[in-house]
């Protein structure tokens, strides 16, 4: 075991491929169906928002694709990214364990959304895409997406959810400088905005909303626009574990391995990143290492949603998928954690927390905003609140360690800073942060809504 605290690789050790976790499957996939017919949809049917290069990556069960040089040059701006041991959070807690973080803070948008929206925007490019439509709650991702699009000359128009575009408006500014357009959603520019707005002027939006009015924007554009979408989609994962595979090495660097992985999860990227590599070592190698998957009690998908077939947005445009969902008509509370805000779960996500492959587990607001602060006294960044659910587990299992007297490693993904989260963190310091649960009988009331799917 190393004395030092911080991993650093050298660029050169920069992951040259993702790992696609399709070819590791316990499960057989499941069909992704048309959201009018009902039937498999065909690539021609994708086509329409996503460039073939793309689709390609989605049904490949190739396990490593090859990252191209120029996602690779733009990656080495903050890649590879340090791995800290939390000593001194180790320290507050009096624990055995021992705590690690993979820290994506430091990318220049100050999340892990980038290992994507490079990725996408390179393809786009190659592909002869113009111009792309997008949606995103925190920011987080409209950053992201925003800075690579003006780094390849795409134009961007953003759907932002319009509880978050209030919330967050230094990260719209951010878009903004980046050249994107950025739109509080429900918006009067798409026809389902329209009706919602119609039917409920004060809408505070959703991720499922907003991505329905950037589907309707690049579908009905007559392919001079494609959509971009940050998390929950196959070859969004996948781009994201340069993050895993990078860790791996870290841990090896520390010379230990993680007894439990974690990651937060809201659509699934930044949790699989982090995780599927080592998901890999276990159904390959025979590792052990428990693999923990975390969500707001207040959008509860994999803990309290059923595992079914669901659109992938609130007005039943987006392709129909098997995933933990909420329903698509559910509509979140104006949690500070806006990243997470999504009614479902990436279908691959929930088809290992179904097959038992990964835990699955929700915290409230306030025990979440309070391990924040404890790691951010502790260790000194102040977390993304989407992230502090990923050291709410974390100090969890720390403190489990404490109690049984039995050392633990522990490995988590700080997939984000939260330097524009500062309204989040005021309300939790002044006493007016209140937690939220999802009543059971609201997720009762949206199953009334899954469609009608048939599937052998």
């Amino acid at each position: 075991m190393s004395d030092q605290y911080k991993y650093i690789l050298e660029e050169s050790k920069l992951p040259k491929a993702w790992y696609n976790i399709n070819a590791d499957m316990p499960v057989p996939p499941q069909p992704v169906l048309h959201p009018g017919t009902l039937q498999p949809i065909t690539p021609d049917f994708l086509g329409v928002l996503f460039p073939m290069n793309l689709i390609m990556q989605e049904i490949s069960t190739e396990r490593w694709i090859e990252i191209p040089d120029p996602v690779r040059e733009i990656y080495k701006l903050w890649r590879p990214t340090p791995m800290m041991r939390a000593v001194r959070l180790e320290k507050t807690l009096g624990t055995p364990a021992h705590i690690y973080y993979k820290y994506e803070g430091v990318s220049p948008v100050g999340s892990h959304k980038p290992n994507t929206a490079v990725a996408q925007a390179f393809f786009n490019k190659e592909a002869g895409t113009k111009a792309l439509t997008t949606e995103t709650g925190a920011g987080q991702w409209g950053s992201a997406l925003a800075m690579a699009c003006n780094f390849f000359g795409l134009d961007l128009e953003v759907y932002m959810v319009k509880v978050s575009y209030h919330q967050k408006p230094y990260r719209r500014i951010i878009m903004e400088n980046f050249g994107a357009s950025v739109f509080a959603s429900p918006t009067d520019k798409t026809q389902f905005g329209r009706k919602l707005l119609a039917e409920a002027p004060d809408s505070p939006g959703s991720l499922g909303i907003a991505i329905s009015e950037a589907v309707e924007v690049a579908a009905m554009s007559g392919g001079k626009k494609k959509y971009s979408l940050g998390s929950v989609l196959g070859h969004v994962l996948m781009h994201q574990t340069v993050i895993g595979l990078e860790a791996l090495q870290q841990m090896e660097m520390a010379g230990e391995y993680p007894d439990v992985v974690i990651g937060c999860a809201g659509g699934g990227s930044n949790f699989a990143g982090f995780a599927y590599p080592f998901v890999h070592r276990n159904l390959t190698e025979g590792k052990k290492t428990k693999i923990v998957a975390v969500e707001p009690a207040s959008c509860p998908s994999m803990t309290k949603g059923k595992y079914t077939f669901d659109f992938g947005d609130t007005a039943a445009m987006a392709p129909i998928v098997k995933m933990y969902t909420l329903g698509h008509t559910f509509v979140p509370p104006g949690i500070h954690a806006g990243g997470l805000r999504y009614h479902g779960m990436s279908p691959s996500v929930s088809a290992l927390v179904n097959h038992g492959d990964v835990e699955a587990r929700a915290v409230k607001q306030l025990e979440t905003f309070e391990a924040a602060v404890q790691f951010s006294r502790a260790e000194g960044i102040i977390p993304a609140p989407e992230s502090a659910h990923a050291v709410r587990a974390a100090i969890d299992e720390a403190l489990k360690a404490k109690q049984s007297g039995e050392k633990e490693v522990i490995a988590f993904n700080l997939s984000g800073h939260g330097h524009f989260d500062m309204t989040a963190y005021e309300q939790y310091l002044r006493g007016k942060l209140e937690d939220y649960e999802y009543p059971a009988a609201a997720i009762d009331e949206a199953m009334h809504h899954l469609p009608k799917v048939t599937v052998p």
